[in-house]
């Protein structure tokens, strides 16, 4: 959340050079509104100054006064209401509105204005048609698609034998990786959350489509950056214990309501998924120096299991409604010839502090500063199998295993239906 007085000095200029971002988003009705509510406080304060000076008038009030006042009490009772009406529309309308976008993000109206950054490997060559996991999958007998439709619908796979192996060995290797070498603290949370931890994080109100609500009012998490950045919900930090680094490999839940018809093939973009998730709370002046050491983090597992992939910085139209700055990971899938996102790692700067309240005091009686969040995926573990999958794949449909993974896989390969 960004804050009332960044809000009111900057509407109209964030309207008017980034409409791509801010157009449609509620800063017009902010705008309108703290306005209404200013001009409505400013009336009331006026009434009461009246109503208190003929109030503190000796000896009996006149028939005239006395009606005055009744007519300043009903006229006070009014504005109050008003003025409470207004707060809380302007209380709604500032929740709907993004974070800015830092200076260095590239700017267009959708993911066609992302700039490439970087890459690094060479898509293999094959002296075959590669095939797409889809393909290669249900051919070794370790993606069950027809079973995970028939026990739950469409976008749910079930993984059997090598498949769910896999995907517990890249789990523990990403775990181990940021644990032993990048520092990370591992964290087992809970994959239920409360709507003030998921409007914390800025899911709510504004994404709540979606998500998976249970019965009770709780929500599945669609990431564990949920649970991880609200560690820490209300609290204010001592100085000495940033940056604070977490690592949490979680299921991740999301109805993908925004994403109907898109990637309904195979496993890029599913209900449920596994992810490693790693995540940041830095000082302001430290977190563009954490988003690149967090990206790299990301990087190192790529790197790793020799996948080649490239580093792509979001446009301010595409850029997720939280983050300040985010940039995307792209593996390369050589059965669908394309690069595909497998990772996104974001600073947000104090846009979830700021609704979460999560504070920190640089020393003792000084007044506290809101705190800069960062994560990432380290890695999402789906679309790693996938690229694993089809990178590592054979002419005769066997799959090499890369190295680095071979002692949590306890395979150099995967042959048969396993």
């Amino acid at each position: 959340m960004l804050s009332r007085e960044f809000l009111r000095e900057n509407a109209a200029r964030l309207l008017s050079e980034m409409p791509e971002r801010f157009a449609g988003s509620g800063i017009e009705q902010f705008t309108e509104l703290d306005r209404l509510r200013r001009e409505t406080v400013t009336r009331l304060e006026e009434k009461r100054r009246v109503r208190n000076e003929l109030a503190s008038v000796r000896g009996r009030p006149s028939p005239e006064v006395l009606a005055e006042m009744k007519a300043l009490k009903e006229e006070i009772r009014r504005l109050e209401a008003e003025a409470e009406r207004t707060s809380l529309d302007l209380s709604a309308a500032e929740m709907r509105i993004p974070n800015v976008p830092h200076a260095s993000v590239p700017r267009g109206k959708d993911e066609t204005a992302n700039r490439v950054e970087r890459a690094w490997g060479e898509p293999r060559s094959f002296s075959f048609p590669p095939k797409a996991h889809w393909d290669l999958g249900p051919a070794l007998g370790i993606l069950d698609f027809d079973r995970g439709v028939r026990l739950a619908g469409a976008r749910f796979t079930v993984l059997a034998g090598a498949g769910a192996r896999l995907s517990r060995a890249l789990a523990a290797f990403m775990l181990d990786l940021h644990t032993r070498e990048h520092g990370y603290t591992e964290i087992l949370p809970p994959v239920l959350a409360n709507s003030d931890s998921l409007f914390a994080t800025g899911q709510l109100p504004k994404l709540e489509e979606d998500l998976f609500r249970t019965r009770e009012g709780y929500y599945l998490i669609p990431t564990a950056e949920v649970p991880l950045t609200n560690m820490h919900r209300g609290e204010i930090l001592p100085a000495e214990a940033l940056p604070i680094l977490y690592a949490a490999h979680t299921p991740c839940f999301r109805a993908e309501a925004g994403a109907a018809g898109r990637d309904t093939r195979g496993m890029i973009r599913q209900h449920q998924f596994d992810k490693v998730e790693i995540m940041t709370f830095t000082r302001p002046e430290e977190s563009y120096d954490h988003l690149e050491r967090l990206t790299g983090h990301a990087e190192e597992v790529l790197k790793r299991l020799e996948l080649p992939y490239r580093v792509v910085s979001l446009s301010t139209g595409d850029l997720g409604f939280a983050a300040a700055r985010t940039y995307d990971l792209e593996v390369w899938l050589p059965g669908q010839q394309a690069f595909r996102e497998i990772s996104s790692c974001s600073n947000f700067e104090d846009f979830q502090a700021r609704r979460g309240s999560i504070r920190f005091r640089r020393a003792e009686g000084e007044k506290p500063e809101f705190v800069h969040t960062l994560n990432g995926s380290g890695l999402a573990i789906g679309r790693t199998l996938v690229a694993v999958l089809e990178n590592g794949q054979r002419e005769d449909g066997s799959i090499e295993i890369p190295e680095a993974l071979r002692p949590y896989f306890g395979a150099a390969e995967i042959r048969t239906r396993s």
